[in-house]
């Protein structure tokens, strides 16, 4: 993905669904989206919308909104769709054999083309149609298959160790589905996700959101 250092992670995490968005918008046959369309359909604040544009100069024009598939072709860059991105899945579990069966089939520029895990024969295997090795090639297939990001979702005991070896490797980043926080140099990219945390957070919030609700029943009732 190419941005500046100065654009907030978040903003980051959003773009890829702008693009969808748009793509949705161009498909339907509109040619330009205001960013308030833009938020009904992605619930989302259109002040956000707004900013997350703004880090990138202007984009649409006062009055009359985005141009549609302006739009389309500028993320397309700034997401590098016009790339072939590599991807290994390091760790062949329950969570791993499903991301395989998935790979990423609504993205045909991102796909997982090879995988490890500690179970795997020394020639190799196949999981989906997807060759996986034992560990010990790592380094040797990753430049081999010309990997740019890893998957991490090895046990967290393992965590720490594959990612420092990770780092030895042309390896970018890297999305770590472990709960563990890694320790790797700054010039590689890590995005954690801990789906026993958002769980939850989203636990909290529907809970949060039933009790005011009671409570405001309780004053109405009152």
């Amino acid at each position: 993905m190419k941005q500046e250092a100065k654009i907030p992670q978040a903003t980051t995490k959003r773009l890829p669904l702008y693009y969808r968005f748009l793509q949705n918008f161009a498909a339907e046959g509109q040619e330009r989206v205001s960013s308030q369309q833009l938020s009904e359909a992605m619930k989302i604040d259109s002040a956000t919308i707004r900013r997350d544009f703004s880090y990138f100069g202007a984009l649409g024009k006062k009055g009359y909104g985005y141009d549609v598939q302006y739009l389309i072709a500028f993320f397309r860059e700034t997401l590098s769709q016009n790339e072939v991105t590599n991807v290994a899945l390091i760790g062949v579990g329950n969570l791993g054999n499903a991301l395989l069966k998935y790979n990423f089939s609504k993205n045909q520029n991102t796909r997982i083309i090879v995988a490890f895990d500690s179970k795997a024969p020394i020639d190799g295997t196949f999981v989906s149609d997807i060759p996986v090795f034992p560990p010990e090639r790592l380094e040797e297939k990753i430049k081999e298959f010309g990997v740019e990001l890893a998957i991490l979702t090895v046990t967290p005991r393992s965590a720490q160790a594959m990612a420092t070896r990770l780092t030895k490797t042309p390896i970018k980043g890297i999305m770590n589905f472990t709960p563990n926080r890694l320790d790797v140099p700054k010039s590689m990219h890590v995005m954690n996700i801990d789906l026993s945390l958002e769980l939850q957070a989203l636990t909290y919030l529907a809970r949060s959101t039933q009790q005011a609700n009671d409570d405001s029943l309780k004053q109405t009732e009152q």
